[in-house]
């Protein structure tokens, strides 16, 4: 199994041997990816779920081998050849073809026929003699004339011909390489335009792209396509001929006919479901990994903490919703103003108002139904505020999280309705510790993510919310129960006590007093206390990001280099010390590695570092822009807001995102979107087209 591994994703043997070995002892990803880079080769997270992910599929391969072997030798049929041939079998598609005809199964055509007694029937039309000289002698009740008796033994040569593990392999192969992806509008459709294209929509199997796959089980889902693989049946059923009939003679024909009849009912649409399978599995994994890429970028989305924010969760019908919320997200108060009747008129100054009574530094507007009208009153109302921007931002999953029981429990005399501008406004303040509150499903940066494998999914978002948060590293002084949740090792039990325990007794003055809270043991504090930060504390290594367990190779290296932590003469007297060859020494008296100790000087250096500082913040405004105002050939500065397969979606400042097309990304020959640009990206976009009816904006990144 490790060899194959190793093979699969270029690794070393000994690489993965490590890595499942680590994982097995109960180690959690961040934890090996970070503190145990020496032993895994320095494989990253992805790698070593990637390594976790291929042993469960062989683990399950080998699990459902076993069950196929057992079945078939209690049946009493397991030859050398039929072990020998389980035995060498890679994949799951070739275990079942191996399997299919010792299947137990529900009553079929073919099996009726059997229970009859027509097998010697079936057996004179496969040695090509007359089957009708011996109908007579095999009718009975079920089967009461001539031809029925014949129709009978044809379906048992039929789905013998179905069940050939040789034969439905070749067809299977046949189908990959030269069968075509086709679907039509389906009978009694409504004929909704967004499946248009896939009307009269043809493509080898083999070039079908994801989007278009999904597209094509949604259109079946919603009734207006309907779709399958072509084959080349004729070519396919004239080679099953050859191999299946040895003889010639009057039984011939009756053998055909059941070749034919057996390829059309059953062994087409089984490897037609089978080719559909394989074909939305790589489908759903792949939008599983947009999502996964899109929405790791938005968690990464720079903080703008130490500001008062006023957010805003817009609303036509019902009024739009402002919260104001302190430095550290506490809310402040609240308010409502309206922007489509007469009322319009009185919200400029309200919201100014408050502006300046709060001391606010920024206003947050969540992006959902009456945002640009809610834009156009809060610039009116800024203008008259000096030094206060406004952004936009991405509200998916504001409601969801208004509802939920975290929610309740942050804010039960809040209405529901306000809630959702706080979680704008805090949206702005810290997006990661906003955003993990919420199911990751719900937050709108993927590709048909309600359609894919939903456990496959959640377990894909869970994984990069984890990975982000354990890069990052959590405040144990002021992280949230969601946020403390999601470090390595801790989970929502240990979580509500550390925050208990927190109100109880204070803030924690040093990483090693989390070993108080109930719960947490040895195994805990090992796997969590690396990602979590104490800023002002007993202990200065414990706003690093070096582990406890290499404390004493740390304090060793800052006694040789006569520095504190984060001391600017720091950096300067680590090269010295490397050069010098005092590092690697210190390195080997501790027994610690060269990935390490790389590590832990860059946490000496930089502590409390925050790998989000290093991107583009958000973007702040001081004035709208409206469709009306946009010319083709104007250029503009936007938020790269979803990234697709087909190009990226961009916010300009205007109601309706701008699409910037795969072909207008780059100068040269652009493979994949999400190798250019990246969910939060700050671009300079030219504006192509203008289709203020449909409202849809063509722009180009490669011509500014």
């Amino acid at each position: 199994m490790k060899k194959k591994i190793a093979t699969s994703l270029e690794l070393r043997t000994d690489q993965v041997s490590r890595t499942l070995k680590l994982l097995d002892e109960g180690n959690t990803v961040p934890f090996i990816a970070r503190y145990r880079k020496e032993q895994t080769g320095g494989l990253d997270e992805v790698q070593i779920r990637e390594v976790a992910r291929q042993a469960d599929e062989i683990r399950q391969l080998e699990e459902r081998r076993a069950s196929i072997l057992r079945s078939i030798e209690e049946q009493g049929v397991l030859s050398a050849e039929l072990r020998q041939k389980l035995e060498k079998a890679e994949t799951r598609a070739r275990l079942e073809d191996l399997y299919a005809p010792h299947r137990p199964r529900r009553m079929t055509r073919g099996k009726r026929a059997r229970e009859a007694g027509l097998e010697p029937v079936a057996r004179r039309m496969e040695q090509g003699g007359d089957p009708r000289s011996m109908a007579a002698e095999f009718r009975c009740e079920d089967y009461a004339t001539d031809q029925e008796v014949l129709q009978g033994a044809r379906d048992i040569l039929a789905e013998e011909m179905a069940d050939d593990p040789e034969i439905r392999d070749y067809v299977r192969r046949r189908a990959q390489r030269r069968g075509r992806l086709v679907s039509k509008k389906r009978r009694g459709a409504s004929g909704d335009r967004k499946y248009e294209m896939y009307i009269e929509f043809s493509c080898p199997v083999r070039g079908a792209k994801p989007h278009q796959v999904l597209a094509i089980r949604r259109g079946e889902q919603d009734k207006e396509l309907s779709a399958g693989v072509e084959v080349e049946e004729e070519e396919l059923i004239g080679w099953i001929c050859r191999r299946r009939i040895k003889e010639n003679g009057p039984g011939v024909r009756h053998h055909r006919q059941a070749i034919e009849d057996g390829f059309g009912r059953l062994l087409h649409p089984s490897i037609e479901r089978d080719i559909r399978r394989e074909l939305e599995d790589r489908a759903d994994e792949h939008a599983i990994e947009v999502f996964a890429l899109n929405l790791k970028s938005l968690l990464l989305q720079p903080p703008m903490p130490g500001r008062v924010v006023v957010g805003i969760d817009p609303g036509m019908r019902t009024g739009c919703k402002i919260a104001v919320v302190g430095e550290t997200g506490e809310l402040l108060d609240t308010e409502k103003f309206w922007v489509h009747d007469g009322r319009k008129s009185k919200a400029p100054e309200m919201i100014g108002n408050l502006v300046r009574a709060k001391e606010a530094d920024l206003v947050a507007i969540g992006n959902g139904t009456g945002s640009r009208e809610t834009e156009e009153v809060v610039a009116q109302a800024l203008r008259s505020v000096e030094g206060v921007q406004y952004a936009i931002v991405d509200e998916a999953g504001a409601s969801v999280y208004s509802a939920s029981e975290i929610a309740r429990k942050e804010f039960p005399d809040l209405d529901v309705s306000y809630r959702g501008a706080v979680s704008i406004a805090r949206r702005l303040q810290d997006p990661l510790a906003e955003l993990v509150k919420i199911d990751p499903k719900s937050i709108g940066v993927g590709m048909y993510q309600h359609d894919v494998d939903q456990r496959a999914l959640q377990r894909s978002l869970e994984a990069v919310v984890e990975d982000v948060v354990n890069s990052v590293g959590v405040d144990l002084n002021s992280a949230s129960e969601s946020l403390l949740a999601q470090v390595a090792g801790i989970g929502p039990t240990l979580a509500r006590r550390i925050v208990a325990h927190r109100e109880e007794n204070g803030p924690f003055r040093s990483r090693s007093e989390l070993g108080e809270v109930r719960g947490v043991g040895a195994k805990t504090f090992e796997q969590c206390a690396g990602f979590l930060r104490i800023r002002s504390g007993i202990e200065e290594l414990d706003n690093t990001g070096i582990h406890p367990e290499n404390y004493g190779v740390a304090r060793a290296i800052l006694r040789r280099a006569d520095a504190e932590v984060g001391d600017e003469r720091l950096s300067a007297a680590l090269r010295q010390l490397r050069q010098q060859g005092v590092i690697d020494e210190l390195a080997r008296a501790h027994d610690v590695g060269a990935m390490t100790i790389a590590d832990i000087c860059d946490g000496l250096i930089s502590p409390g570092r925050d790998p989000r500082d290093e991107l583009d913040p958000p973007e702040l405004r001081s004035d709208v822009l409206t469709m009306e105002d946009l010319r083709e050939g104007m250029k503009l500065e936007g938020t790269v807001r979803n990234v697709v397969d087909f190009g990226a979606f961009v916010d300009i400042g205007v109601k309706q995102d701008g699409l910037v097309h795969i072909s207008e990304l780059a100068d040269r020959y652009v493979k994949s979107p999400y190798d250019e640009v990246s969910v939060g990206d700050r671009v300079e976009v030219m504006i192509l087209s203008v289709d203020a009816d449909r409202g849809r904006i063509g722009l180009s990144i490669k011509r500014c």
